[in-house]
């Protein structure tokens, strides 16, 4: 007995270090001793002692298990003790009854504590050996957890010997379908409950007991696993899915009509067990179980299931709730109807974050008894406060989608949520009369802000925080009221005021509603409005289409009507309707693109174009081409408006001047001149737009052929003020300041003076042009060759001296140019000394990019009307000015020029100086032509010291020419050592640039000749492929002076012979014989 109560005080010990709560177990009053009595003994002391001594021991050990059940809302019939032996049904009777009555007649089992002295099948001979030692040592845990398991393992022996019952005695009782089974389950109970008289608060023993009894009367579960652990704090949608996921599901079980006291008993064993650990929130789990199995009584998984909910929450610490609320929320959506509605309120309180759950289980199509209306509120509510960033949906939705979620429930259940047209335009003046109401109080509470010193209400302890204020009560967005909602007013409020670039779904949506409630008046009032104000094509869109279909469903109703009308005369009114719906519908095709366009005018009323395209749409109406162009320009503000709206202004002007757009009225020129006078006091954007209306006014005119009033016209828009020091460019000067500097307007003044004007005239202009110095290139261009084609050419030639005072290079470079031209054109030789003077002054400072043409029409007027000696001296001035690029082409006509008058050998010099100041690339075709210079004046040894002073800048890979033509040369004229020297230098070269960059270069430079190549060696050793492309070249070369001895004919033809045996050959081999060695 020591021992085990020491097991027990360590079990209890355990108990209180895992947090649970142990109660005190029951004690039997014995004599003055505190000890564990197992239940079995006691049912045998009140065999013994007879009913007088057991009554109050009796009513003791069942009177808490009845009040549980009362408590929890289950009739218990109370049972009076009789000390004789309870009659039952023999569990080992091997009888099969399938009908009910007899089915029910087995139960209930458990149901009162089976015993020996009840039951007398219960206890075996071999089990009294068993019970002796429990007997002995009952209050030893580990004794009676090995009877436990024994007998447990026996009973599953025995069942799977037993003969199989009936399918349908198999369905209905499941587990309990054979007499071994009922047997086993009345064994383990008396075991279980024996122990529990001496360990009531033992957790283990209260599970696997618990275990056991479900498994007996619910029958085998299966839970799929799951993927990974639980996740801790899970939000309530996640925790939610992933209990669905893993779902307990139950293969057989006892029926609820047949074994109706067997689940009252069970429901009984799981409220004593709570009654002892209340704050195990795994047997509250276990017992919810019950409740989730479809053989359940309605009798308990309904009212007593939500009561023992709520007692699990009440019990429970909060921290534990959300496992409770996961399984309630579940059971309450299995159970629908008002349970939904409730059990989801309730929760909703605490946490609002599955609110789009509920609602979508409120209109869910497996719901019986849909709530769009309490649903539509709950979305309302959540799109108000994610609109206010009180509420972020779980699934990511912005408040617009939710809007639109709220949105369909109202299309989709128009009559249910929303008010009718006359009690929702009734609610709009009373709403709007809150809204003033709210603004009082609004601005009263302002007033009182301001009187007081303080402010607002603060908090003087910490921080100043404003107070804040609690949320008005909003009978729109509470579940709970039944008054519908006015759609309409909600709409313009909360959609309409605040999306309006997404307004397009809001009026479709609305539009729709209205329709499907059978306002369709209404409707088309709302098309209308919807049409007229969406600001984006988008938007634009999705009105029309919803319009277009529904005139177009109108339509073909009224035809179904008229297939088959009641009597004439409401046919005749059926199709009158319908000839006006079919109007409506092709008035509204008509209107297409005026409507767009006035979707894009109230997007930007400042967009030109857009209006021109509105003028276009209206074709040949007249009146309303020119309402628009009113329109037009009272709207455009000229500092907004896009580009060209001096355009309006002008094809207005033209509108007038023409007669209209078909030019069959009469032109109204006294209309257009007022425009355009109108126009020229507009603030433009830009100078040249106001220039340009000027431009068009004088144009008007010569059509008219009135050219005095274009002179005088353009005389006022030149007009040049007393400050004429005013910055073009100023933006805060209006443009009419800043039209006198205007190009475009001078240069069209200045045309139309050489058209119909006098030169002088002609020449105030341009002279009026160089005085304001706003004159290009093109204008002094222009002015001198008026001055030439007039007979001024010194007039001509002082406007081109006053253009390069004015412009620099390279502007005055192509004024140079010309000038130059025209001047040594105009005088030739005959003014010389002047002429050169204009040429150094061009000289002086134009940049070396641009001289050259300059140095050679400088040299050309001294090769013609001058000296040569001159000449020469400019160009050699020129080889050393020029830019690098052009110092070459520079040298070669210079060279050229040298040798027409002063033969080749003078070229020497000129030769040795390229090749100085020439950059490496050119030096190397320099060299070829100072070489070819020297070979022709039979100079061999010049040449070829000038062919090895080029080698050093011609890479052999990427300069094959230089390398063959000096081959050639070597060849021709060379002997044996010059050209093994020939080859030394070439070797030498070819390592020196043999570096990887060169390398790379070569290839780079080399591939498009290789690619067309039409075969290639394999690759080998690369100095070895080097050597051989070094050492390529002609056969032998005979020299002149220092071979001694001739090369015999036969050595020659067995060197010719053996060459194809050898590979491929090298062309520029030297072979010599035995003798020359």
């Amino acid at each position: 007995m020591g021992r085990s109560r020491d097991i027990s005080r360590d079990t209890c010990t355990r108990s209180l270090q895992s947090g649970e709560l142990v109660l005190t177990v029951i004690h039997v009053q014995s004599v003055g001793v505190r000890r564990r009595i197992p239940l079995h003994l006691v049912e045998r002391k009140k065999m013994v002692n007879g009913p007088s001594s057991s009554t109050e021991t009796n009513h003791c050990s069942i009177s808490s298990t009845t009040s549980s059940l009362r408590e929890a809302g289950i009739a218990v019939r109370p049972k009076v003790w009789k000390p004789q032996v309870v009659q039952t049904l023999h569990p080992t009777s091997n009888r099969y009854m399938d009908d009910v009555g007899s089915l029910g007649a087995l139960f209930p089992l458990t149901w009162p504590i089976p015993s020996p002295t009840t039951h007398k099948h219960l206890l075996q001979l071999s089990d009294l050996s068993r019970e002796e030692d429990l007997q002995r040592n009952a209050g030893s845990f580990r004794h009676w957890w090995t009877a436990i398991t024994s007998t447990k393992d026996a009973i599953v022996a025995q069942q799977k010997k037993a003969n199989p019952a009936s399918p349908y005695v198999d369905k209905t009782l499941g587990m309990l379908s054979t007499p071994e089974a009922r047997l086993g389950l009345q064994k383990l109970v008396y075991l279980y409950e024996s122990a529990l008289a001496c360990f009531p608060t033992s957790f283990k023993l209260w599970k696997a007991y618990l275990q056991m009894r479900c498994l007996y009367v619910l029958g085998k579960s299966t839970k799929p696993k799951r993927a990974g652990g639980r996740k801790k704090l899970a939000e309530m949608r996640e925790a939610l899915e992933d209990e669905l996921e893993t779902a307990e599901t139950w293969d057989s079980g006892l029926d609820g009509v047949i074994g109706w006291e067997e689940w009252k008993a069970l429901v009984a064993t799981f409220e004593r067990a709570i009654t002892w650990l209340p704050t195990m929130p795994r047997l509250w789990l276990m017992y919810f179980t019950l409740f989730q199995h479809p053989q359940c009584p309605a009798q308990l998984s309904h009212t007593h299931a939500r009561r023992t909910f709520d007692r699990a929450l009440r019990t429970l610490p909060p921290s534990l709730h959300s496992r409770i609320w996961t399984i309630y929320l579940l059971w309450s959506e299995a159970k629908g109807g008002s349970t939904t509605a409730r059990v989801y309120r309730r929760y909703l309180a605490i946490d609002p974050s599955i609110t789009e759950r509920y609602a979508a289980i409120l209109l869910s199509p497996d719901n019986p008894q849909p709530r769009p209306l309490e649903a539509a509120k709950l979305l309302l509510g959540l799109a108000r406060k994610a609109a206010k960033g009180k509420y972020v949906s779980p699934e990511g939705k912005s408040p617009y989608q939710l809007l639109g979620e709220w949105l369909d429930v109202v299309q989709q259940y128009s009559e249910d949520v929303g008010m009718d047209l006359k009690e929702a335009s009734s609610d709009l003046p009373s709403s709007s009369r809150v809204k003033e109401g709210e603004r009082g109080e609004q601005s009263s509470k302002q007033l009182l802000a301001q009187k007081g010193k303080m402010g607002p209400l603060m908090r003087m302890a910490a921080p100043p925080q404003p107070v804040e204020e609690k949320e008005s009560y909003d009978e729109e967005v509470d579940p709970t009221s039944s008054r519908k909602m006015n759609v309409e007013k909600i709409v313009r409020e909360d959609g309409l005021e605040v999306y309006k670039d997404q307004a397009g779904r809001l009026w479709a949506g609305l539009a729709t509603y209205w329709s499907k409630r059978g306002e369709f008046d209404k409707a088309k009032e709302t098309f209308e409005s919807g049409i007229s104000s969406v600001l984006t094509v988008r938007d634009f869109t999705q009105v029309f289409d919803a319009y277009t279909e529904f005139l177009e469903s109108l339509n073909t109703a009224l035809m179904s009507a008229l297939e088959s009308p009641e009597d004439e005369e409401t046919a005749a009114e059926t199709e009158a309707d319908l000839d006006v719906q079919m109007q409506a519908f092709e008035a509204l095709i008509d209107r297409r693109p005026f409507l767009v366009n006035d979707v894009l005018l109230r997007r930007n009323p400042h967009d030109v174009q857009e209006w021109e395209k509105r003028i276009a749409l209206w074709g040949d109406n007249d009146e309303k081409v020119a309402e628009t162009y009113t329109r037009a320009l009272e709207t455009i503000s000229p500092k907004k408006s896009s580009a060209n709206f001096h355009r309006l202004y002008i094809n207005f002007a033209k509108f007038y001047e023409e007669g209209g757009t078909t030019g069959q009225s009469e032109p109204d020129l006294a209309s257009a001149r007022k425009l355009l006078e109108k126009a020229t006091k507009v603030n433009f954007r830009l100078v040249d737009e106001l220039a340009e209306v000027w431009i068009e006014w004088a144009e008007l005119e010569i059509r008219r052929d009135n050219y005095d009033e274009a002179i005088r016209v353009m005389q006022r828009a030149a007009y040049v003020p007393k400050d004429s020091k005013i910055n073009y460019h100023d933006q805060s000067l209006p443009v009419q300041a800043r039209l006198f500097k205007s190009l475009k307007l001078w240069s069209f003044y200045v045309d139309l003076e050489e058209s119909i004007g006098t030169v002088e005239t002609t020449k105030n202009v341009y002279d009026k042009i160089l005085e304001l110095r706003i004159a290009n290139a093109q204008i002094i261009v222009n002015y001198a060759t008026f001055l030439e084609d007039n007979q001024y050419f010194e007039e001509s030639f002082k406007v081109y001296e006053r253009g390069v005072e004015l412009f620099n290079y390279p502007i005055s470079f192509e004024i140079w140019n010309i000038y130059l031209s025209k001047f040594v054109k105009r005088y030739g030789g005959s003014k010389l000394e002047r002429t050169r003077d204009l040429f150094e002054q061009a000289l002086e400072k134009c940049p070396q990019k641009s001289c050259k043409p300059l140095f050679l029409m400088y040299a050309k007027l001294e090769e013609d009307f001058g000296l040569a000696k001159r000449a020469m001296a400019i160009y050699e001035r020129a080889v050393g000015v020029v830019a690098d690029q052009d110092k070459f082409e520079m040298f070669t006509i210079y060279i050229a020029k040298v040798t027409e008058n002063y033969g080749l050998p003078a070229t020497r010099p000129i030769f040795e100086r390229a090749l100085e100041v020439l950059p490496d690339k050119q030096t190397a075709r320099m060299c070829l032509r100072f070489a070819s210079m020297e070979r022709k004046l039979g100079e061999i040894d010049r040449a070829r010291a000038i062919y090895a002073h080029a080698s050093q800048f011609c890479d052999p890979r990427l300069y094959p020419d230089f390398w063959k033509e000096w081959n050639q040369f070597e060849v021709e004229t060379g002997s044996e050592d010059t050209f093994k020297e020939y080859l030394r230098i070439k070797r030498s070269v070819q390592s020196q640039y043999n570096t990887e960059a060169s390398f790379l270069t070569a290839h780079a430079l080399g591939g498009q000749k290789d690619a067309q190549a039409t075969s290639a060696p394999a690759p080998g050793d690369a100095m070895a492929e080097a050597e051989k492309q070094a050492t390529k070249g002609p056969s032998f070369v005979r020299a002149t002076t220092t071979v001694s001895k001739p090369v015999e004919t036969n050595g020659d033809h067995e060197m010719d012979e053996d060459a194809p045996n050898t590979g491929d050959g090298n062309d520029e081999e030297i072979r010599m014989s035995d003798d020359e060695e």
